[in-house]
């Protein structure tokens, strides 16, 4: 495996989440054009206790959300902003197909590239597991001040 562009303190340095809702463990390639992460599938993510006892799989929407997160990561690139003020916030999502369920030990690559880019951002994802695709999205985000969101 290659080197990481992003490790884990600089991942920390460009998105506001932080753990356990922080689901990208490092970046191996960041270009204008596409953002590839991982996402480590360990057994003692908090969410395994409750979905699902005894067969444990990771939620479709955290799939989403990983897919999100490596998306704010690649519209940095284009948008300048600070991220103690600034926030990268869901729009929408279109699209959605779960296509294999997510286990204890599987490892993520999460893909993203823009469809649009400006200041509101349209960008498809797909996570894979032993490059297989296991999940897909359309999704729209955008740049708000943090005091204005919620």
């Amino acid at each position: 495996m290659s080197e990481p562009v992003l490790k884990a303190e600089q991942i920390l340095g460009s998105l506001p989440h932080r753990y356990p809702f922080l689901l990208i463990d490092r970046v191996l390639e960041l270009t204008d054009d596409k953002v590839v992460a991982l996402k480590n599938v360990s057994f003692n993510e908090p969410y395994f206790q409750g979905h699902f006892p005894g067969t444990p799989v990771m939620p479709g929407v955290l799939q989403i959300e990983a897919m999100a997160q490596a998306g704010g990561i690649l519209a940095s690139r284009s948008v300048t902003f600070d991220p103690t003020t600034h926030v990268m916030v869901f729009m929408a999502i279109d699209a959605v197909k779960f296509r294999k369920a997510v286990v204890p030990g599987d490892q993520i690559t999460i893909e993203v590239v823009p469809l649009r880019k400006g200041k509101i951002f349209k960008m498809r994802g797909e996570c894979k597991v032993d490059g297989k695709v296991v999940s897909e999205a359309e999704f729209l985000a955008g740049l708000a001040e943090k005091s204005k969101v919620g």
